[in-house]
């Protein structure tokens, strides 16, 4: 793709924007970076860009720079109906996102990673399998570094694992992922989506350029994922934690998960040697190994590395224990089904739960939560700009309490809780009402934890 001299605007000027911008700059574009905040509250990296003959605009458009761009770069936040998006568009600029260019640079083989849960887990668990199955790996995407960044360290005998969002697929044109993966498809971002089965098409789209050669993973347990097999130009590999495939991954008896081809079976790992959590980490795990062998790692390499995968920061984290009262920090539990299946994970424990709701809501119902909360939650922690149509939902089913702050939430879990009971953070909602993101939620709640151990 030769862009030297080409006029370029960038939309959004957030990590993947920033990072396209250094990198078309770079190949001799002609940069423009839009980001719809004032400049004085944009970041040093991004401000840093004028450095490169960057130009950084703040707020709306001119029409008369629209009308010269050739080619938008636009960042997952921005939605592709945004209507100076469209008038490039119309005018002749070719609209792509970051995903997109990188994948024009990238060298070697592509592991794409998309679902409603579980991406981060299962991309990041891929490349310790394909790492410690001795092939070159490198890891990114929506997860850690943009994939644009990791274009100078590709390699043509390597694989590039990289987890993908639905905003980020939604501006694919030519990317072609060698093996791709959907853990799952559950209601999410309906503030984004007209309906549930656009945002399902849109976490379609990483298998519009696959071919024969190509393997695509699939959720046999999801109705949605599953139905997809049919329609697929790749080649199906499915995984199962609740029946026994005549091919793929599956768990059998709860405990073993296995491997079955037409010319035999090997179990993997068995489920209580796992670190991980929950049956949804038996999903990934069977995902991340469905892509593995996909991959050419050995099935005899893949059992230990399953074994000693640690959970990932702000996904069933666990934090302290305080008088016999465990913490744990799943703030990346973003949806009502994440809390859902991070419910599950507790379900066996002997003691009770008290659950840490809300946050900034995707207008999904939370009524699914009602019959786990009943059979599972001692006492509801309510916080965010959802308190209230929680509260609405599910307040006559437990004892809840409001709370002010993150300070305020631990707290009141802790005396709300009884010896063998966790607290737990699961917030079935966005972060953006009382913190940067989901990760600064999540330390923000392990830092009010260990402050609390620190006074009792």
């Amino acid at each position: 793709m030769e862009v030297k001299g080409k006029k370029v605007l960038i939309m959004g000027a957030a990590r993947s924007g920033i990072a396209s911008a250094a990198f078309l700059a770079d190949k001799g574009a002609v940069v423009a970076l839009n980001d719809q905040k004032p400049i004085e509250k944009w970041n040093e990296t991004a401000l840093a860009l004028r450095e490169k003959g960057v130009g950084l605009i703040a707020g709306e458009l001119p029409g008369w720079l629209l009308d010269q761009i050739e080619l938008v770069v636009v960042s997952p936040g921005v939605p592709t109906k945004n209507i100076p998006l469209r008038y490039a568009e119309r005018a002749g600029a070719e609209v792509i996102g970051e995903v997109e260019l990188a994948s024009r640079y990238l060298r070697g083989r592509v592991v794409a990673i998309t679902g409603s849960n579980g991406k981060t887990t299962t991309t990041t668990l891929i490349g310790d399998l394909l790492r410690n199955a001795g092939l070159k790996v490198q890891v990114g995407g929506n997860i850690g570094n943009a994939l644009i960044g990791l274009i100078d360290s590709s390699a043509e005998d390597g694989w590039t694992v990289v987890e993908l969002s639905s905003f980020q697929l939604e501006t694919i044109r030519d990317f072609h992922p060698a093996v791709a993966l959907v853990l799952n498809v559950t209601p999410n971002h309906m503030d984004r989506y007209e309906s549930f089965m656009d945002y399902a098409a849109a976490k379609h789209r990483v298998f519009m350029n696959q071919n024969s050669a190509d393997v695509a993973v699939l959720n046999a347990d999801d109705a949605i994922v599953s139905s997809w097999a049919r329609g697929l130009r790749a080649k199906v590999v499915q995984f199962s934690v609740k029946q026994e495939l005549d091919e793929g991954l599956f768990l059998r008896g709860g405990q073993e998960l296995v491997w079955r081809t037409s010319s035999g079976e090997q179990t993997l790992v068995r489920r209580e040697q796992m670190k991980l959590r929950g049956l949804h980490n038996v999903e990934n795990a069977l995902a991340a190994c469905a892509a593995a062998l996909a991959c050419g790692a050995e099935p005899e390499t893949l059992g230990a590395t399953v074994k000693n995968f640690q959970p990932v920061e702000h996904r069933l984290e666990f934090v302290a224990e305080i008088k016999g009262v465990k913490f744990y920090n799943d703030s990346k539990a973003t949806s009502v089904d994440a809390t859902l299946k991070a419910l599950e994970a507790f379900r066996d424990d002997a003691g009770k739960i008290v659950l840490i709701l809300g946050g900034r809501g995707k207008q999904a119902p939370y009524a699914p939560l009602a019959s786990p909360i009943r059979e599972k939650v001692r006492h509801l922690i309510l916080i965010g700009e959802d308190a209230d149509a929680i509260e609405k939902e599910l307040g006559e089913i437990v004892a809840h309490s409001r709370a002010t702050d993150m300070h305020d939430a631990v707290s009141k879990g802790f005396r709300a809780a009884e010896s063998g009971d966790t607290v737990l953070l699961a917030p079935a909602c966005a972060s953006f009402d009382m913190f940067d993101s989901f990760e600064h939620r999540g330390t923000v709640f392990k830092e009010q934890v260990l402050s609390l151990r620190a006074q009792i």
